[in-house]
């Protein structure tokens, strides 16, 4: 649970995380030995996990994204830990995530073109002996939220 004052810090922080503790401090009406400490202790909680430049795609060569579901076989701990540590290390991937439902995984991908992308599924997921079937979504548009706040207890 975060009060105010760590909401605001952690809030300063994701809208700038270069900005100094001093500016952070002034902006939210704290000295900067409060600000700083409240930071290291929100760090050491895990609240705070890194900082992350926004980097734009295409500049890395990476123009077209997809989203891609995967069910897999048989459904264990171990096929599952072993596809997702796995599966996240190939360049292509941005995230993954575990998920219920029809599908077991869902992959965000990014590869140079369509044709970059279609040899990712072929070559890479298509040949994984786990996988029992796949599914692709060509991401026109993507807006990610850069700034959370907690959401009210219930």
């Amino acid at each position: 649970m975060l009060d105010e004052l760590d909401s605001a810090i952690v809030r300063h922080l994701q809208e700038d995380a270069r900005q100094s503790n001093r500016d952070i401090a002034r902006k939210i009406g704290i000295a900067p030995s409060t600000c700083l400490e409240r930071t290291r202790l929100l760090r050491e909680r895990g609240v705070i996990r890194g900082y992350h430049a926004d980097i734009d795609l295409p500049a890395l060569n990476r123009g077209v994204q997809a989203l891609v579901t995967a069910q897999v076989r048989p459904l264990s701990r171990t096929v599952i830990d072993t596809f997702w540590q796995s599966v996240a290390k190939l360049p292509e991937v941005l995230s993954v995530f575990v998920t219920a439902g029809s599908d077991d995984f869902l992959l965000h991908v990014s590869a140079q073109d369509i044709e970059h992308l279609h040899s990712f599924l072929v070559d890479r997921l298509a040949k994984r002996r786990e996988i029992v079937s796949f599914r692709t979504s060509i991401v026109f548009q993507h807006l990610a939220k850069n700034v959370l706040a907690p959401l009210p207890e219930s």
